[in-house]
């Protein structure tokens, strides 16, 4: 009796044993080769899309800059805060001409947006504080950047009486990068410069500056030893309590009166605070 032949294994393709013959292998070598192109042109596909999405915030920008001739102002308006958002370089000259827009509302806006290019725009401020017609507005954008560089120019403001409380602010809107600059300042020739910098540091809070504020309630002028008691109470650290007790007794009738009031406040806030468990 004859044998049957042979049949393949169930599921084996006969020709996939001549692979190298037939048209797989070719599938195989487009394969390998794509791989080996497919990096290439995925860096070609990102820098593309980069190019592009640079030349769209080119344009976007350019596009803003233009409604800041818009004869509506609510059109002005949203130009610079868009160009605030973007945050670019390039849009601290259009930002520095909305500081002069006829609108307050545009140059309110128009410092906030310059706050928020930041560095970039500090060279442009620092220059036009020396105009006047602008000079508030730069100020105050200033105080918006924590960059080493504003903090000398906004000092200097401080001997400014047009200015000064401007300065202030803006001191204030830094917080603890000028309190070190502000406790110098308290030992100034300049009256006003010392008590400009006793508000600021009892607007900033610092527990650093109590000690320095403590030895202001010995000034000569009256006014600043309120201020530096008023400055101590806003920090409300235990130490300036104590510190200011002594001005009950002082010549100024004014100053006695403003310290009972913050020690009666204190008594009162102590009384208020539930005891602990």
């Amino acid at each position: 009796m004859e044998q049957e032949p042979k049949s393949s294994s169930p599921g084996t393709n006969p020709l996939s044993l001549q692979a190298s013959d037939g048209p797989m292998s070719d599938v195989a070598t487009d394969s390998t080769q794509a791989e080996l192109l497919a990096p290439a042109e995925s860096v070609a596909v990102g820098q593309a899309a980069v190019a592009l999405e640079e030349e769209q915030i080119k344009d976007e920008i350019d596009i803003q800059i233009d409604l800041l001739n818009d004869p509506d102002w609510v059109v002005r308006r949203e130009a610079v805060i868009t160009l605030g958002e973007m945050a670019d370089e390039r849009c601290v000259e259009p930002l520095a001409r909305a500081l002069r827009d006829g609108d307050w509302q545009v140059r309110e806006v128009a410092i906030e947006a310059m706050g928020q290019v930041g560095s970039p725009a500090v060279d442009m401020l620092l220059k036009l504080l020396r105009d006047w017609e602008v000079r508030k507005y730069a100020i105050l954008a200033l105080g918006r950047i924590r960059d080493e560089r504003v903090l000398d120019p906004l000092m200097l403001q401080l001997r400014n009486d047009e200015f000064k409380d401007d300065a202030i602010h803006a001191l204030v809107e830094l917080g603890e990068p000028s309190v070190e600059k502000l406790i110098g300042a308290l030992r100034d020739k300049d009256e006003n410069v010392r008590k400009s910098a006793v508000l600021a540091l009892g607007r900033i809070k610092s527990s650093d500056a109590v000690t320095p504020l403590i030895d202001m309630l010995g000034d000569n002028d009256w006014f600043t030893r309120l201020t530096a008691a008023a400055a101590l109470e806003s920090i409300g650290d235990e130490r300036g309590r104590e510190a200011i007790k002594p001005l009950l007794k002082d010549p100024d009738m004014v100053v006695k009166m403003r310290i009972e009031r913050i020690l009666a406040k204190w008594k009162k806030q102590s009384i208020s605070q539930p005891t602990n468990a």
